[in-house]
């Protein structure tokens, strides 16, 4: 058994055939999916698509469209009890980012105290960014954090480990050399399986899917030479200890 614990199943690209993108997440052995909305629309949409059971919702907002945050920030207290993180929020550092980095790391801060205020696990945006992310939740003192596809070195990872914060690992871990060094050195006992879907997927220009997690548990298995039937049990006690999931 396998949890996706960040996908966008409201993207048109997932959205439009997301009785099948289900169904084959399902056959692949993925028992539930948890997944983002980006803004407050979007968020909305996806309360609507969240049952609870199979799907589960995450709060968020892109960090170059911050646009309406306060409203995600309201709908997430006005959904405490429904939704299982608060994210994807964070930093995007890219360089056709137009939004102030002062401006990213107040929103930034807001969202931390939000996860803090509800008790809920924060889930990290943080293209470009990662060790200022970093420097930030630990600054902050954040204890439950997901750091979603976490594209900075390796080198800056340990002192996350050490406070206890899981790294989700998306299939593009078969074209990134960055993403399998980060496997290498993060014990498995932090590390969570992810889509980004529809994004991130295994082959570039390839619409990505919730299935394709179980190829981040096979990069896993084969970069750590742990069997993968340990790496998905391990991973399944991990996701279960840090997000409110019922299987």
């Amino acid at each position: 058994m396998m949890i996706d614990v960040h996908c966008h199943l409201t993207d048109d690209l997932l959205f439009t055939n997301l009785k099948d993108v289900l169904e084959e997440a399902l056959e692949s052995g993925v028992v539930a999916l948890v997944t983002s909305g980006l803004g407050y629309e979007d968020c909305l949409k996806t309360l609507e698509i969240s049952d609870n059971r199979r799907v589960y919702p995450s709060l968020g907002i892109m960090p170059y469209n911050l646009h309406g945050y306060d409203k995600v920030i309201e709908l997430a207290r006005k959904n405490r009890y429904r939704i299982v993180a608060i994210g994807e929020v964070g930093l995007d550092y890219s360089p056709w980012v137009d939004i102030e980095r002062e401006f990213q790391k107040k929103v930034f801060v807001e969202f931390i105290e939000l996860a803090r205020e509800l008790d809920l696990p924060l889930v990290t945006h943080s293209r470009s960014a990662g060790k200022y992310v970093l420097e930030i939740l630990l600054e902050n003192n954040v204890e439950r954090v997901v750091m979603h596809a976490y594209d900075g070195s390796s080198s800056t990872v340990s002192r996350a480990v050490e406070k206890g914060y899981f790294f989700s690992i998306p299939p593009s871990i078969a074209r990134s050399t960055q993403k399998q060094k980060l496997v290498r050195k993060i014990p498995l006992e932090n590390l969570l399986l992810e889509s980004d879907a529809p994004a991130l997927s295994p082959n570039p220009g390839e619409v990505n899917k919730p299935s394709n997690i179980k190829i981040s548990a096979e990069w896993i298995s084969k970069l750590k030479s742990i069997p993968l039937d340990k790496v998905k049990e391990t991973i399944m006690d991990n996701t279960l200890r840090i997000f409110e999931i019922k299987i």
